[in-house]
Protein backbone atom coordinates (compact mmCIF):
# COMPACT_ATOMS: atom_id res chain seq x y z
CA UNK A 1 0.00 0.00 0.00
CA UNK A 2 1.17 3.29 -1.15
CA UNK A 3 0.31 5.49 2.02
CA UNK A 4 0.64 9.59 1.58
CA UNK A 5 4.21 10.57 3.91
CA UNK A 6 3.86 11.89 7.28
CA UNK A 7 4.89 15.26 8.09
CA UNK A 8 4.75 18.11 10.88
CA UNK A 9 1.83 19.51 12.68
CA UNK A 10 2.40 23.04 10.63
CA UNK A 11 2.49 21.01 7.50
CA UNK A 12 -0.37 18.94 8.29
CA UNK A 13 -1.85 22.30 9.06
CA UNK A 14 -0.84 23.90 5.68
CA UNK A 15 -2.03 21.27 3.86
CA UNK A 16 -5.23 21.15 5.59
CA UNK A 17 -5.64 24.95 4.95
CA UNK A 18 -5.01 24.34 1.25
CA UNK A 19 -7.59 21.75 0.74
CA UNK A 20 -10.55 23.55 2.67
CA UNK A 21 -10.11 25.67 0.24
CA UNK A 22 -11.71 23.39 -1.94
CA UNK A 23 -13.85 22.07 0.13
CA UNK A 24 -15.53 25.58 0.81
CA UNK A 25 -15.68 26.46 -2.54
CA UNK A 26 -17.35 22.79 -3.05
CA UNK A 27 -20.48 23.90 -0.14
CA UNK A 28 -21.20 27.17 -2.18
CA UNK A 29 -21.38 25.47 -5.23
CA UNK A 30 -24.00 22.83 -3.64
CA UNK A 31 -25.57 25.63 -1.78
CA UNK A 32 -25.85 27.38 -5.21
CA UNK A 33 -27.22 24.09 -6.96
CA UNK A 34 -29.83 23.50 -4.14
CA UNK A 35 -30.99 27.29 -4.87
CA UNK A 36 -31.31 26.61 -8.76
CA UNK A 37 -33.19 22.79 -7.76
CA UNK A 38 -35.54 25.07 -5.89
CA UNK A 39 -36.47 27.67 -8.99
CA UNK A 40 -36.94 23.89 -11.11
CA UNK A 41 -40.44 24.44 -12.82
CA UNK A 42 -43.41 22.09 -11.14
CA UNK A 43 -45.21 18.99 -12.66
CA UNK A 44 -48.70 19.13 -12.04
CA UNK A 45 -49.85 15.07 -10.87
CA UNK A 46 -53.61 15.14 -12.36
CA UNK A 47 -53.68 11.25 -11.90
CA UNK A 48 -55.46 9.43 -8.73
CA UNK A 49 -52.92 6.83 -6.89
CA UNK A 50 -54.01 4.84 -4.29
CA UNK A 51 -51.72 2.91 -1.56
CA UNK A 52 -52.04 0.69 1.43
CA UNK A 53 -50.90 1.50 4.79
CA UNK A 54 -50.84 0.21 8.55
CA UNK A 55 -54.35 2.28 8.71
CA UNK A 56 -55.32 0.87 5.25
CA UNK A 57 -55.93 2.90 1.88
CA UNK A 58 -54.43 5.83 1.14
CA UNK A 59 -53.98 8.19 -1.18
CA UNK A 60 -50.76 10.32 -2.60
CA UNK A 61 -52.42 13.38 -0.92
CA UNK A 62 -52.97 11.32 2.13
CA UNK A 63 -49.15 10.65 2.05
CA UNK A 64 -48.24 13.91 3.15
CA UNK A 65 -49.63 13.28 6.73
CA UNK A 66 -51.28 16.93 6.32
CA UNK A 67 -47.34 18.66 5.54
CA UNK A 68 -46.79 20.53 2.16
CA UNK A 69 -43.70 18.47 1.32
CA UNK A 70 -43.71 14.71 0.09
CA UNK A 71 -41.01 13.05 -0.40
CA UNK A 72 -41.10 9.28 -1.76
CA UNK A 73 -38.27 6.51 -1.92
CA UNK A 74 -39.06 3.80 -3.74
CA UNK A 75 -37.56 1.01 -2.43
CA UNK A 76 -37.41 -2.89 -3.68
CA UNK A 77 -39.23 -5.52 -0.99
CA UNK A 78 -41.47 -7.76 -3.35
CA UNK A 79 -41.09 -11.18 -4.63
CA UNK A 80 -38.62 -11.51 -7.05
CA UNK A 81 -36.34 -9.35 -5.34
CA UNK A 82 -32.92 -10.96 -4.04
CA UNK A 83 -33.24 -11.70 -0.41
CA UNK A 84 -37.48 -11.90 -0.19
CA UNK A 85 -39.29 -12.66 2.01
CA UNK A 86 -36.62 -12.04 4.58
CA UNK A 87 -35.15 -9.04 3.45
CA UNK A 88 -35.42 -6.07 1.44
CA UNK A 89 -32.57 -5.23 -1.68
CA UNK A 90 -29.18 -4.75 0.36
CA UNK A 91 -28.93 -1.38 -0.98
CA UNK A 92 -32.49 0.14 -0.21
CA UNK A 93 -31.95 -1.47 3.40
CA UNK A 94 -28.70 0.23 3.77
CA UNK A 95 -30.65 3.45 2.43
CA UNK A 96 -33.10 2.74 5.26
CA UNK A 97 -30.61 2.31 7.89
CA UNK A 98 -28.69 5.91 7.12
CA UNK A 99 -32.32 7.74 7.15
CA UNK A 100 -32.12 10.53 10.17
CA UNK A 101 -34.89 11.08 12.76
CA UNK A 102 -37.79 12.05 10.67
CA UNK A 103 -39.18 14.36 13.10
CA UNK A 104 -36.64 17.08 12.02
CA UNK A 105 -38.04 16.48 8.45
CA UNK A 106 -41.08 16.83 9.66
CA UNK A 107 -40.60 20.06 11.58
CA UNK A 108 -39.66 21.80 8.12
CA UNK A 109 -43.31 20.65 6.88
CA UNK A 110 -42.17 17.37 4.94
CA UNK A 111 -42.89 13.90 5.10
CA UNK A 112 -40.70 11.23 4.08
CA UNK A 113 -42.16 8.00 3.14
CA UNK A 114 -41.04 4.56 1.44
CA UNK A 115 -43.20 2.30 -0.87
CA UNK A 116 -42.86 -0.83 -1.93
CA UNK A 117 -45.00 -3.95 -3.36
CA UNK A 118 -44.60 -5.56 -0.65
CA UNK A 119 -48.16 -6.39 1.26
CA UNK A 120 -48.23 -3.94 4.50
CA UNK A 121 -47.79 -7.23 6.97
CA UNK A 122 -44.58 -8.30 5.33
CA UNK A 123 -43.52 -4.30 5.46
CA UNK A 124 -44.62 -4.38 9.40
CA UNK A 125 -42.25 -7.43 10.05
CA UNK A 126 -39.62 -6.23 8.12
CA UNK A 127 -39.82 -2.96 9.55
CA UNK A 128 -40.19 -4.41 13.72
CA UNK A 129 -37.15 -6.55 12.98
CA UNK A 130 -34.42 -4.01 11.18
CA UNK A 131 -35.52 -1.11 13.68
CA UNK A 132 -36.93 1.02 10.93
CA UNK A 133 -39.49 3.48 11.46
CA UNK A 134 -39.74 5.42 8.29
CA UNK A 135 -43.28 5.44 6.96
CA UNK A 136 -44.07 2.53 4.25
CA UNK A 137 -46.57 2.19 2.06
CA UNK A 138 -47.67 -0.60 -0.02
CA UNK A 139 -47.36 0.35 -3.83
CA UNK A 140 -50.73 -0.95 -5.95
CA UNK A 141 -50.95 1.03 -9.14
CA UNK A 142 -48.34 1.97 -12.04
CA UNK A 143 -47.18 5.08 -9.43
CA UNK A 144 -43.63 3.47 -9.52
CA UNK A 145 -43.64 2.97 -12.97
CA UNK A 146 -45.32 6.74 -13.96
CA UNK A 147 -42.43 8.45 -11.93
CA UNK A 148 -39.37 6.66 -12.99
CA UNK A 149 -38.90 3.95 -10.35
CA UNK A 150 -40.27 1.25 -11.33
CA UNK A 151 -36.91 -1.23 -12.56
CA UNK A 152 -34.37 0.97 -10.41
CA UNK A 153 -34.68 2.48 -6.71
CA UNK A 154 -35.16 6.71 -7.03
CA UNK A 155 -36.64 9.23 -4.88
CA UNK A 156 -39.19 11.64 -6.62
CA UNK A 157 -40.18 14.90 -4.39
CA UNK A 158 -43.91 16.59 -4.49
CA UNK A 159 -45.60 19.54 -3.11
CA UNK A 160 -48.89 20.12 -2.15
CA UNK A 161 -50.79 24.10 -2.99
CA UNK A 162 -54.47 23.87 -1.99
CA UNK A 163 -56.01 20.78 -3.36
CA UNK A 164 -53.21 20.46 -6.20
CA UNK A 165 -50.31 18.46 -6.06
CA UNK A 166 -47.04 18.67 -8.20
CA UNK A 167 -43.77 17.13 -8.65
CA UNK A 168 -40.45 19.03 -8.24
CA UNK A 169 -37.80 17.15 -8.24
CA UNK A 170 -36.22 13.46 -8.97
CA UNK A 171 -33.21 11.76 -8.35
CA UNK A 172 -31.78 8.17 -8.78
CA UNK A 173 -28.78 6.11 -9.36
CA UNK A 174 -25.86 7.80 -7.47
CA UNK A 175 -27.71 10.84 -6.77
CA UNK A 176 -29.49 9.11 -3.62
CA UNK A 177 -27.47 6.96 -2.22
CA UNK A 178 -25.72 9.71 -0.12
CA UNK A 179 -29.70 10.43 1.14
CA UNK A 180 -30.38 10.14 4.75
CA UNK A 181 -29.78 13.37 6.58
CA UNK A 182 -32.13 16.10 7.53
CA UNK A 183 -30.17 18.39 5.21
CA UNK A 184 -29.59 15.76 2.40
CA UNK A 185 -33.09 15.66 2.15
CA UNK A 186 -34.33 19.48 2.63
CA UNK A 187 -31.66 20.53 -0.17
CA UNK A 188 -33.83 18.47 -2.29
CA UNK A 189 -37.32 19.89 -1.31
CA UNK A 190 -38.83 22.68 -2.97
CA UNK A 191 -38.84 24.53 -0.04
CA UNK A 192 -34.97 24.07 0.87
CA UNK A 193 -33.68 24.16 4.79
CA UNK A 194 -36.12 27.08 4.94
CA UNK A 195 -33.59 29.20 6.71
CA UNK A 196 -32.60 32.84 6.35
CA UNK A 197 -29.37 32.62 4.82
CA UNK A 198 -30.87 30.57 1.72
CA UNK A 199 -30.87 31.92 -1.71
CA UNK A 200 -35.07 31.28 -2.26
CA UNK A 201 -37.49 32.45 -4.22
CA UNK A 202 -39.56 35.88 -2.30
CA UNK A 203 -42.13 34.47 -0.28
CA UNK A 204 -40.68 31.61 0.57
CA UNK A 205 -40.74 30.21 3.98
CA UNK A 206 -37.82 30.85 6.05
CA UNK A 207 -36.84 31.39 9.71
CA UNK A 208 -33.25 31.51 11.50
CA UNK A 209 -30.72 28.66 11.56
CA UNK A 210 -30.39 26.97 15.14
CA UNK A 211 -33.52 28.91 16.41
CA UNK A 212 -36.42 25.83 14.85
CA UNK A 213 -33.54 23.17 15.71
CA UNK A 214 -35.04 20.65 18.27
CA UNK A 215 -34.14 17.30 19.91
CA UNK A 216 -35.96 14.93 17.67
CA UNK A 217 -39.14 14.38 21.26
CA UNK A 218 -39.37 18.16 21.36
CA UNK A 219 -41.19 19.22 18.64
CA UNK A 220 -44.06 17.14 19.93
CA UNK A 221 -43.90 17.80 23.47
CA UNK A 222 -43.79 21.54 22.57
CA UNK A 223 -40.70 22.23 24.79
CA UNK A 224 -38.93 25.41 23.83
CA UNK A 225 -35.14 24.58 23.85
CA UNK A 226 -34.07 28.30 24.22
CA UNK A 227 -35.86 28.92 27.24
CA UNK A 228 -33.93 31.29 29.45
CA UNK A 229 -30.81 30.49 27.21
CA UNK A 230 -30.82 34.07 25.21
CA UNK A 231 -26.94 34.56 25.50
CA UNK A 232 -26.47 31.34 24.18
CA UNK A 233 -29.57 32.09 21.19
CA UNK A 234 -27.51 35.08 20.25
CA UNK A 235 -24.22 33.48 20.12
CA UNK A 236 -24.90 30.78 17.98
CA UNK A 237 -26.88 33.28 15.47
CA UNK A 238 -23.78 35.84 15.38
CA UNK A 239 -21.45 31.86 14.75
CA UNK A 240 -23.65 30.83 12.11
CA UNK A 241 -23.59 34.11 10.56
CA UNK A 242 -19.94 34.16 10.63
CA UNK A 243 -19.82 30.69 9.08
CA UNK A 244 -22.32 31.61 6.43
CA UNK A 245 -20.23 34.80 5.76
CA UNK A 246 -17.26 32.90 5.31
CA UNK A 247 -18.38 29.82 3.35
CA UNK A 248 -17.21 27.40 6.06
CA UNK A 249 -17.85 23.80 5.36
Amino acid sequence: MHTPPVVSSQAWEAAREQLLVKEKAQTRARDALAAERRRMPWMAVDKTYAFEGPAGKASLPGLFDGRRQLIVYRAFFEPGVFGWPDHACRGCSMVADQVAHVAHLNARDTTLVFVSRAPQADIARLKARMGWEIPWFTLTDSFDADFGVDEWHGTNVFVRDGERIFRTYFVNNRGDEALGSTWSYLDLAPFGRQEEWEDSPEGYPQTRAYEWWQRHHEYEAGIDPWAGKLDEKIALNKEHARQSAGGAT
